[in-house]
This record gives structure tokens, C-alpha cells and sequence, in this order.
């Protein structure tokens, strides 16, 4: 038993370490993220599997040696550790770098946003209640080719007396992997009862597709969304966009590529521009390392099976892959989120793109960083992510508003108050 517990604390310490300082080694990379996530995301889950294991183990004799009370004090350590990352997601601080507008994520009186108790189940695959899902709606067919989405909207109330405002969401995965039933989920739940309609869309991925096809078919459910968001009681003339990691990637293309004919082959005349833009944890520069030890492009990912060229030989090619490539006067709106503790995409990519597009873009540019956040840190319901669910929601309620309106692109008062400091934008 005194060495169960000495293999308890050492396991327990090793946890919080790295999820305090996640090991960005190409041999660590991925474990270091895996374990990083779930101590982060589910700490209270850990928390009660930590005591539980180092309260049993010592009163069954964890304590009769050296090695037991080595064990406890690591454990005891650990769950301090822990401690402090359940009251870090719950305060939810967020630095707003360089802009003049602050983002309470944390606003007076009771949340909307309606988490339950500390544990959850950790995936929110049922609807909340008052929300409709309809699945597998085919928004293009080409032979065999049937690329299909999901659609969130409120329940039992018809239009509600009007077209509502829609919101794409769009999967990561490295390009390679990830599905419409497995993210977004929390948000579109929560922006569905406040009546929102949301499309949680599928596209091809690699190897199978070769970019720029991923990108090809979410302008294509663009082009479909033109004529059929009617059908399922949205506005055609206004839609927001949103996605995580490759979907964050893949939100600020479909944002920042609006009508570029080699991403519309044989739809070339369609509108494809969005209101508004909130990508997640993404990669926007796909040429230049900064951030990264190597450029994103020269990556045995890229160059094997997402865009399939040498990286070396078609430096171009991986340009217009990169979101920061089309940065332009009349972009949309931006509300970029990232966690600072991302240790897949390192925070300084999100940084340096916002730094870019408020240079050039005359729309306004938010840029949310989640202290203590790990990538992927909204795939489960946390308190975190209920903080950042409910800014999304205002941020991009601000922005209807302003549609509706017909007023100029601006941030939005449910986000920002005035502050001394320099403007956003």
C-alpha cells in the first residue's frame, strides 16, 4: 500500500504540473495536450477521483512507510494544484490585449447560460430543453458525395414572428478527422434558446480531400444557406461563423476569402460573405514559424495529407491556405478566443494575427485570451465554457442588433463599455 500511494501522488503531481506547464516537445506534444485538457477541463471530476484514491489507499495501510507519506505529501500537492485550477475556470479571467473594451464574462445576477451542478457529464450530445435538433440535412450532393449538417433552433415557437439570425459552426481536427456531432455542441444549444438557428456543418477531410476542398464545401452550405435558411426559419441576409482549431482555421477563411472565385468553382457569382466571425484556438499562418519551431506548413500533417505539396516548393500555395493571407479594409467583425495554456497552438499565433487584422481590418477586433485555458477547452460544458458561451452570445446578439439596425459595424454594448486605453480596431 505505501507504494500504491507513492504511485497516486507521483501520478496526481505529474498531472497538475504539466497542466500548469504543458511540454511542447514533438515526442510530448500530444500526450502533454491529452492530459493538459482533462486535468484542466474536468478538475473537479479529478479532484474527488484524487481524494478518493489518497484517502482509501492510506487508511488501508498507504501510511506504514517512507514511500506512503512520500505519496501523501505529492498528493496533497496535487489536489492544491487542482484546487486552484477549478478556481481559476471559475473566475474565467479573460485579457483583452490591447484593446479598450473589456468582456465580462462573468456578468451580475444568474447566468443564462444554465450549467448544472460541478459534474456534468463530461459531452453535451442532448439538446437542452426548448431547443430542436434536425440531423443529416444534405446541403450538397455531387454522385456519391453526400455532405450533410445538423440544424439548432428553437423549438415549438415557429419563426417566432420573424427570420432569426444563423450561426455556422464549423468542427476541428486537424483537417483530418472530427464530426458535427462532436463540438460546438454548448454553444449552439445555448445561442438556439436565445433564438438563434445554428448549422453545425460536415465537410470532407483529409487524406480523402485535398485543401482547398474542405474549404470549397463550406462555401457551398454558404451558398445553400442563401436559399434555404428560410426553410428552417433564418435570415438569409445574415450569418455569423464559428469554429474550433482546424475549424477555427477554416472560420476565418470562409470569413476573410468572401467571393474569391478559386474557392467558389462553378458558384462564382454567389454571395458567400458573413456577418461576423468568432473562431476558436485556430491557425492562421501557415508560412511563417514565429510561434512554431517550424512553419505550420512544413508539418509532415500538411504536406502529406492536408494540402499534399512540398512545402519548400510551393511556399505560395501554403500562403493562400493562411487566413492572414486575406486580411482586408472590410473584413467582418472578430472576436478571436484562444487559451493561454494552448500547448497544440501556441497563444502567440492567435496574438500575432490579431495584431494583423486590426492594422488593416476597419471592423472592430476583440481578442479573448483564456488564462489558464487549454485547446479545446469548450468541447466540455465547464464553468469556463459557460462564461464564454454566454460572451459569444452577446457579442454576436450585438452584432444582429446593429444589422437590424442598419448601423455600421461596432462593438457591440452587451461586450464593451468605454475604457481609457487604445481603441479596439
Amino acid at each position: 500500500m505505501p507504494y500504491l500511494l507513492l504511485a497516486f501522488g507521483i501520478i496526481f503531481a505529474l498531472l497538475a504540473a504539466n497542466a500548469h506547464a504543458p511540454r511542447r516537445s514533438a515526442l510530448l506534444l500530444a500526450p502533454s495536450f491529452f492530459f493538459g485538457w482533462i486535468t484542466i477541463e474536468m478538475a473537479p471530476h479529478l479532484l474527488v477521483t484524487e481524494v478518493v484514491a489518497i484517502a482509501l489507499t492510506a487508511a488501508y495501510g498507504g501510511l506504514d512507510g517512507w514511500a506512503g507519506w512520500a505519496g501523501l505529501v505529492l498528493g496533497v500537492l496535487a489536489v492544491a494544484g487542482t484546487v486552484a485550477t477549478i478556481l481559476a475556470s471559475r473566475r474565467t479571467v479573460v485579457t483583452l490585449r490591447e484593446s479598450g473594451a473589456p468582456l465580462d464574462l462573468d456578468p451580475d445576477g444568474a447566468p443564462r447560460f444554465p450549467l448544472a451542478p460541478l459534474f456534468v457529464p463530461p459531452l453535451c450530445l442532448i439538446p437542452r430543453k426548448g431547443v430542436k435538433v434536425q440531423r443529416n440535412v444534405v446541403y450538397h450532393q455531387d454522385g456519391r458525395l453526400r455532405l450533410k449538417l445538423d440544424v439548432y433552433g428553437p423549438a415549438g415557437d415557429g419563426h417566432g414572428g420573424g427570420l432569426r439570425p444563423g450561426l455556422m459552426q464549423i468542427h476541428g481536427g486537424a483537417w483530418v478527422i472530427g464530426d458535427k456531432r462532436e463540438q460546438g455542441l454548448p454553444l449552439l444549444n445555448h445561442m438556439a434558446v436565445q433564438g438563434w438557428v445554428g448549422f453545425n456543418v460536415n465537410y470532407r477531410l483529409s487524406p480523402r480531400a485535398t485543401w482547398p476542398e474542405h474549404l470549397i464545401d463550406l462555401k457551398r452550405f454558404l451558398a445553400w444557406y442563401k436559399e434555404h435558411a428560410e426553410e428552417y426559419g433564418a435570415d438569409p441576409g445574415f450569418l455569423c461563423v464559428t469554429g474550433g482549431s482546424a475549424g477555427g482555421h477554416l472560420t476565418a477563411m470562409v470569413a476573410l476569402s468572401a467571393n474569391v472565385p478559386d474557392f467558389q468553382p462553378g458558384f462564382e457569382d454567389v454571395d458567400t460573405s458573413v456577418q461576423g466571425a468568432v473562431p476558436f484556438y485556430g491557425v492562421y499562418n501557415l508560412v511563417d514559424a514565429g510561434p512554431w519551431p517550424v512553419p505550420m506548413g512544413s508539418t509532415r500533417l500538411m504536406e502529406k495529407m492536408v494540402v499534399k505539396l512540398p512545402f519548400e516548393e510551393n511556399r505560395e500555395a501554403y500562403a493562400k491556405a493562411s487566413p492572414v493571407t486575406y486580411i482586408r479594409k472590410d473584413a467582418p467583425p472578430f472576436f478571436v478566443i484562444h487559451g493561454s495554456r494552448d500547448s497544440l497552438i501556441p497563444v502567440p499565433e492567435a496574438r500575432r494575427f490579431v495584431e494583423r487584422l486590426r492594422e488593416v481590418s476597419e471592423a472592430p477586433v476583440i481578442y479573448a485570451e483564456m488564462k489558464g485555458g487549454q485547446h479545446a477547452f469548450d468541447v466540455f460544458p465547464s464553468y469556463r465554457t459557460a462564461r464564454v458561451v454566454e460572451g459569444v452570445e452577446r457579442y454576436l446578439t450585438g452584432l444582429h442588433r446593429q444589422y437590424r439596425q442598419g448601423t455600421g459595424p461596432a462593438v457591440p454594448g452587451e461586450v464593451a463599455q468605454p475604457l481609457d486605453g487604445p481603441p479596439v480596431g
